[in-house]
């Protein structure tokens, strides 16, 4: 039986002792927040499944836990994690292919196939159509200087309309709740 709570809170604390200080935005408090909205959003859509519930949960804890372990390709990084810790839980392997689907559903472009990977897509990046985004946005931006991912820092506001104008929210819940935020935040820019 997948003891869901332990499973999250052993990565929780793994991010929280073991994260680079420099990971401005992946850092915990972005992995909470995507757990939260990852909660949020699948009420909304209607998922009651419990196990469903918490394959969606294990995910958004896991889902970038690999930059424990690397900047780039940190989704398969997190996939590896998940596949060595998740047994220790009660996982089987079935379930752990699951939260891996998911995980590897959050590699930008998304493209998610299924609800599950939809609404984990929306989480992750839930903060675009939220009053927090300048903030957050900014978290990003220090990480990516401290990374060496933004040679220019000029072109930073044209990268950031860029990505809003293509991201695209992939539930109806979402589409409904955050959209228009992330257009008028987009009006502005």
């Amino acid at each position: 039986m997948m003891q869901t709570q332990l499973a999250c809170q052993y990565i929780a604390n793994e991010l929280t002792r073991n994260l680079s200080p420099e990971l401005t935005y992946h850092s915990i408090q972005h992995t909470h927040d995507v757990a939260q909205q990852a909660s949020r959003i699948a009420r909304a859509e209607g998922i009651t499944d419990p196990e469903l519930l918490d394959l969606l949960q294990t995910a958004a804890y896991y889902h970038d836990a690999g930059f424990l372990r690397a900047y780039a390709e940190h989704e398969e990084e997190s996939c590896k994690l998940a596949m060595e810790v998740l047994p220790d839980f009660g996982y089987s392997t079935a379930q752990i292919t699951l939260v891996c689907q998911l995980i590897r559903a959050t590699r930008l472009p998304q493209t998610p196939t299924t609800l599950l990977e939809a609404i984990l897509c929306d989480a992750d990046l839930d903060y675009l159509g939220r009053d927090d985004y300048a903030a957050i946005s900014e978290t990003l931006l220090s990480e990516w200087c401290a990374y060496d991912r933004l040679p220019d820092l000029s072109q930073w506001h044209t990268i950031q309309r860029s990505f809003l104008s293509n991201h695209r929210y992939f539930t109806a819940t979402n589409q409904q709740l955050r959209e228009p935020h992330k257009q008028a935040a987009l009006a502005t820019m």
